[in-house]
């Protein structure tokens, strides 16, 4: 009878989970990478238009500029961590309810910044976060509601110092 070492028993789990792992962990087809924002290089950090970050998260729904409190301070003295903090306005429940958060950047070479999803188990869509901003630019906060229609808030940030331009 062969006995495995420690070592080479943990070798061998670790190989077979990983591969596990990698099976299982495809995306789904309602995720399309090209939405999530998926950048190759530093070269297309450049400011977007409101309608370039929105389009391929809205496109045909309805999109209303109500509903959310966006805050981020007018002057951020560092761009690594700019404090931001949103609420929108729904009751949370089955029937309405916030379903995906979108907080997109204007000139950050990621528009896609960060990506929630939400549901009735949440009972308020309030998040607070700090982000990365590539210079002095405007934030979108994009909600999409279970009824497939769209709010959005929009802020112009300046910043003194910026982040996102060292691959970090």
């Amino acid at each position: 009878m062969y006995l495995l070492s420690r070592r080479d028993w943990l070798r061998r789990f670790s190989l077979s989970t990983a591969g596990l792992w990698a099976g299982f962990s495809g995306l789904s087809q309602a995720q399309d990478m090209s939405v999530l924002g998926r950048v190759q290089d530093l070269s297309d950090a450049r400011l977007r238009t409101f309608d370039e970050m929105v389009t391929p998260y809205v496109v045909r729904q309805q999109l209303k500029n109500e509903g959310i409190s966006l805050s981020l301070p007018l002057l951020a003295d560092n761009g690594h961590l700019v404090p931001l903090s949103l609420k929108v306005d729904s009751p949370m429940t089955e029937e309405s309810h916030v379903t995906h958060v979108y907080l997109l950047s204007q000139l950050n070479p990621a528009p896609l910044m960060a990506m929630f999803v939400l549901g009735p188990w949440n009972g308020r869509a309030e998040l607070s976060m700090r982000v990365r901003l590539s210079g002095t630019q405007m934030v979108v906060a994009l909600a999409r509601m279970s009824d497939g229609n769209f709010r959005y808030a929009s802020r112009q940030v300046s910043v003194t110092e910026a982040a996102c331009v060292d691959n970090g």
